[in-house]
């Protein structure tokens, strides 16, 4: 059992990464940024998710120099942009991530979206960084099997993670399969459907009969699906409540009835048609 914020799951190059983890995607640059950050630091999050298109790597870079935590103790990611990979600038912009996060290295660096024609390319390049120590780990974010088929073919170094869209009713359970007989960690991303798990009837009702939040009963189911995620808030106590999920299990009749609730829906683009 997942029983403690500082719990990791071991990635498939020995890298420990938290399984709970702080998301700052659409919270704003500078001060609203440096407080949410702060606020999860504070609480006990040791895992700090960002990108360069979310514009504040500078906020997230600055919030975690003075928490006062030494940096080798937070798993920092970051992840390159789409038209960064059509321009084949991937190295430039990896080390225009670490002058903005004013950090020498990062844990994980992902590519953001698959890009037909490029992402192979993309991860050459990834695959240097990783070897030049200034990632601990890479991966990539949206891809579905037939996008990681096609990277396998050719990489020399498998994804450590595959960070998805993942909620009860986006389950994926092919592309979960696929990820584990492969050892790549599964990551969700938007796991409280952009807020819409508050009016899922289904997670209601448990979180009557476990005495939880919604956002509780979602994020760990998660965790039970062994799946890293990452909630976000710039809310104090709502970061706050999304970190208690460790000292209760969902039974597995209940796993299975958040399970049965997949209807393969998206609250954001799918990775076969996103061309941004």
């Amino acid at each position: 059992m997942i029983s403690s914020i500082k719990d990791c799951t071991l990635l498939n190059n020995g890298i420990k990464m938290p399984w709970l983890g702080f998301g700052t995607w659409q919270i704003k640059d500078g001060r609203e940024v440096e407080d949410s950050v702060r606020s999860a630091l504070e609480i006990g999050y040791r895992s700090i998710d960002t990108a360069a298109v979310y514009g504040n790597e500078r906020g997230v870079g600055k919030a975690i120099r003075e928490s006062g935590i030494p940096r080798e103790d937070i798993f920092l990611t970051t992840k390159v942009w789409n038209d960064v990979q059509r321009e084949k600038r991937t190295l430039a912009a990896f080390e225009e991530s670490l002058k903005r996060l004013e950090t020498d290295y990062v844990d994980l660096y992902l590519i953001h979206w698959p890009v037909e024609g490029y992402s192979q390319g993309t991860w050459q390049v990834m695959e240097e960084i990783y070897e030049s120590g200034r990632a601990k780990a890479i991966g990539v974010s949206n891809f579905l099997i037939h996008h990681l088929e096609d990277l396998l073919d050719e990489c020399h170094i498998v994804p450590s993670v595959n960070q998805v869209e993942f909620h009860p009713f986006l389950v994926q359970p092919e592309l979960l399969k696929f990820c584990r007989s492969h050892k790549i960690q599964v990551e969700a991303w938007s796991p409280l459907m952009s807020g819409q798990i508050f009016t899922v009837q289904a997670v209601q009702s448990l979180a009557e009969k476990y005495q939880r939040t919604p956002a509780q009963i979602a994020l760990r189911w998660d965790l039970q699906h062994e799946v890293v995620t990452i909630p976000k808030s710039t809310h104090p106590h709502r970061i706050a409540e999304n970190s208690q999920i460790f000292d209760f299990e969902l039974s597995q009749a209940d796993m299975n009835l958040l399970d049965a609730l997949d209807e393969g829906k998206r609250t954001g683009p799918h990775p076969d048609t996103f061309t941004e």
